[in-house]
């Protein structure tokens, strides 16, 4: 079968970025904002009426789905053609609307933290709320935090052009990048990152990246003054809520503590050795002395060997019938997704770098971004979207609040179904020679997750710590990005990339802060659902999508207590899953004895 490169996005709003229907159901969000405000400012916190509450709340579902809807329409628009300027005009209009939204869930905030402790609790025992209890309490919660009516107005109307504006500022500024290789040709930022990551001759990655770096430099002034304007009016945000730490607000939207995160990661940081040994032992494959930061992601090519190259076809083939294995609900679902466009995957210029899932509420659908390549890493980021998309599809017919899993935790199915890819891949090899270059790509992941993300960890620490008492220059931006990349790979390479918080899109998010640990979770967590999974016995497929249901509904401590058995707070988690990764490690080192 032949499946689309590209993704259908003319069933969501016909006519794309210009689409009257995307216009209508922008107005008719707007439209039910004055009218649900009122509904809220009318309801009676001291004798609740659950009734007008639930219909307040059926409204603004409407008002986040067609938001969320809009906006991500135009956000796939710009994704697949940097150029298309319209793209960033909808979305301004989108978030304009969504402040007026906002505004509204604030004063609903407040209406519950005004409510009777008894009162709240019959609220969450009633039949019509029991779904939802949790995410209300939650509300509750965060409701205690709030300032008065005028000044979170203020706020939210202010951050528009001031915080927001900054994000679209660097989605306007990384998107305008063009890197001009050795022979004249002008590539993407999406083709020239894939370049110097896969191409086979260390001369040209070499050259590519010289190239990425210099040209990213450039421009990094720009860059540094939006980094710091965002981080500013963040740290400024919390300081008006009472907030004095920077993490405070990252551990609350991943609904995991402190000793969770010190534990992770320092049983990563005591266990990076295996890594390390890794890095250097393909360095040598490599012919390299030491491992230098662009060729980390290099393919390993030994003997006559050339590394598979997979067509978009055959890659959703194999990534079908390998989820089968584990879920065929998995399955049938990708085969679907193939089938009906959700993916768009072509390589050609003027894409935006990376990839990424998003959900289409209106249609309980989602679209899945990136550029195909045709390597095995290419296939198991297409499988790694898939699993976020599978995990959106079993939550699609639950309440809007019941969908809103944490960062954290939706890293779990993606990383899992990358798992179940990358491990087939290495099954599936013919000879030493191409096992030992799946295993390789097999690392990348651990090799990202406990090394590279740490360094972004570790920088954005230094930097938010730095913010605080003032702007950040360049040099001092390049100084820390070194220090942590330094850290956090434990020696384990010997050139860095000091000008990677400019080209880190992670960076510049607006939605989340700290976007780095969550993923290192996401993969040691979803490591022990792998095991479960090998291991046999019991529905595993049923137990697995009762685990993705629950994500929106309990704290991560108490996700994993009820469906893992495990106690996040201690060590022996973390360690099972890194030494998962290690083995394979292990595996890479004493295979490649031969060729060395």
């Amino acid at each position: 079968m032949s499946y689309p490169i590209n993704w259908d996005l003319e069933s969501i709003f016909p006519g794309g970025i210009t689409s009257p229907q995307l216009q209508a159901r922008i107005q008719a969000v707007a439209a039910e904002i004055p009218t649900v405000a009122t509904a809220i400012a009318d309801w009676d916190a001291s004798t609740p009426d659950f009734a007008k509450l639930s219909a307040i709340l059926t409204t603004l579902e409407d008002v986040e789905n067609g938001l969320s809807t809009a906006g991500t329409f135009a956000n796939m628009i710009q994704s697949a053609d940097t150029a298309n300027e319209q793209a960033g005009v909808v979305m301004n209009q989108v978030q304009t609307v969504a402040t007026s939204a906002a505004a509204a869930t604030t004063e609903l905030q407040k209406k519950l933290v005004a409510m009777s402790d008894d009162d709240f609790a019959r609220l969450c025992a009633d039949s019509a709320f029991t779904t939802i209890a949790f995410n209300l309490t939650e509300l509750r919660q965060h409701g205690q935090e709030l300032l008065d009516d005028a000044s979170e107005a203020l706020i939210n109307n202010l951050a528009i052009d001031g915080f927001q504006g900054w994000g679209n500022h660097y989605d306007l500024l990384s998107g305008e990048q063009r890197f001009t290789m050795a022979d004249g040709s002008e590539l993407s930022a999406g083709q020239t990152q894939n370049r110097f990551e896969s191409s086979l001759d260390e001369a040209d990655r070499k050259d590519t990246f010289g190239r990425w770096e210099a040209t990213w430099a450039k421009s990094a002034p720009a860059f540094a003054d939006t980094l710091n304007h965002l981080a500013g009016f963040r740290l400024a945000n919390y300081r008006a809520h009472g907030i004095t730490d920077y993490l405070q607000k990252p551990l609350e939207t991943t609904r995991m503590s402190r000793a969770t995160l010190d534990q992770m990661w320092g049983t990563v940081s005591a266990n990076k050795a295996p890594f390390v040994a890794y890095l250097q032992q393909k360095a040598k494959l490599q012919g390299q002395a030491s491992m230098p930061w662009y060729d980390q992601w290099a393919p390993v090519v030994v003997g006559d060997y050339q590394p598979k190259t997979y067509t978009f076809d055959e890659a959703a083939e194999f990534i079908i019938d390998n989820f089968g294995k584990f879920s065929p609900k998995m399955a049938a679902f990708a085969q679907h997704a193939f089938e009906h466009g959700w993916i768009e995957a072509e390589d050609r210029p003027g894409k935006r770098a990376g990839g990424y899932m998003t959900s289409v509420p209106d249609t309980k659908e989602a679209r899945i971004f990136m550029t195909f390549d045709g390597s095995a890493s290419g296939v198991s980021t297409i499988a790694h979207e898939l699993g976020h998309a599978f995990h959106n599809s079993v939550l699609k017919d639950f309440p809007a609040l019941r969908r809103d899993y944490a960062m954290n935790v939706a890293e779990t199915a993606s990383t899992f179904a990358e798992l179940i890819v990358a491990d087939a891949t290495v099954k599936a090899a013919t000879s030493p020679a191409e096992q030992l270059n799946l295993l390789d790509a097999k690392m990348s992941n651990p090799l990202a997750m406990l090394l590279n993300i740490h360094a972004r960890y570790l920088f954005e620490r230094k930097f938010y710590d730095a913010r605080q008492h003032g702007t950040v220059t360049v040099p001092e931006l390049k100084a820390m990005m070194t220090a942590a990349q330094q850290e956090g790979y434990a020696g384990g390479i010997s050139t860095f990339d000091p000008m990677y918080w400019a080209d880190k899109l992670h960076f510049y998010i607006t939605d989340v802060a700290f976007y780095n640990f969550p993923y290192t979770f996401g993969y040691l967590f979803s490591s022990g659902i792998y095991a479960k999974a090998q291991a046999g016995g019991g529905d595993f497929e049923a137990a697995y999508i009762a685990l993705l249901q629950d994500t929106a509904n309990m704290s991560t401590e108490e996700l994993a207590q009820k469906h893992l058995g495990v106690d996040l707070t201690q060590p022996d988690f973390w360690q099972q899953g890194i030494d998962l990764a290690a083995k394979d490690a292990q595996q890479f080192i004493d295979l490649s004895q031969q060729y060395l």
